[in-house]
């Protein structure tokens, strides 16, 4: 198997990009941004520590819980997790970072990519509270493009089709997955109990 070296060889093999494609890149939020972000539940967080170490991390919550500050600043809430930190170390060692941000039953998405740092301002992290319940911390992008990305991706997946899903029950339990994975002493049914007693208690 060949593989390609170099861009010159890369963009020999692709058509060109569309005007349109390249100059829809923004350098800050205009409104259909803002608006995008504000119903919005679901983000893709993409980073890398700079050594070829990479790392993409789903955050969710109720829409719009990514916070626009300004016309280039976005803060998403850190809420707790399994304590890994992959992303928090990555954007410690390296800022840049990729999102795409979804909303349900819509096929385009919003692509930023921007520079981030962490933050434990109380402040901020008051606001973005949930129930009372502050984040753990608060990761601020900068944003250097921003850009909707058409549907292709999602009208070949059928994501959003529920006719084309497959039914849950054809796969694992988390907690048969973990058991194979980590050799568990426990049973598949006691893990996916103990999964979803830590969801239950601590979603936010």
């Amino acid at each position: 198997m060949e593989f390609i070296r170099s861009r010159d060889e890369l963009r020999a093999h692709y058509k060109p990009a569309s005007d349109t494609a390249l100059r829809k890149e923004l350098r800050a939020l205009d409104g259909h941004c803002k608006r995008f972000i504000a119903a919005s539940p679901f983000v893709l967080i993409g980073s890398s520590d700079g050594h070829g170490n990479a790392d993409v991390t789903p955050k969710g919550d109720r829409p719009g819980f990514v916070a626009v500050l300004d016309d280039v600043t976005i803060a998403i809430p850190d809420r707790p997790g399994n304590n890994r930190l992959d992303t928090l170390e990555n954007i410690v060692a390296n800022p840049a970072v990729g999102l795409l941000f979804l909303i349900p039953g819509m096929n385009e998405t919003l692509r930023i990519n921007g520079e981030a740092r962490i933050t434990l301002d109380s402040s901020l992290r008051e606001g973005l509270a949930v129930d009372g319940k502050l984040p753990l911390g608060v990761v601020i992008v900068k944003v250097r493009a921003a850009y909707m990305h058409c549907a292709k991706a999602f009208l070949r997946s059928e994501l959003w089709n529920p006719q084309s899903w497959r039914p849950r029950s054809e796969m694992p339990t988390l907690g048969e997955i973990l058991k194979d994975h980590l050799a568990l002493s426990e049973t598949a049914d006691q893990t996916d109990r103990w999964l979803d007693e830590g969801y239950r208690a601590t979603m936010w």
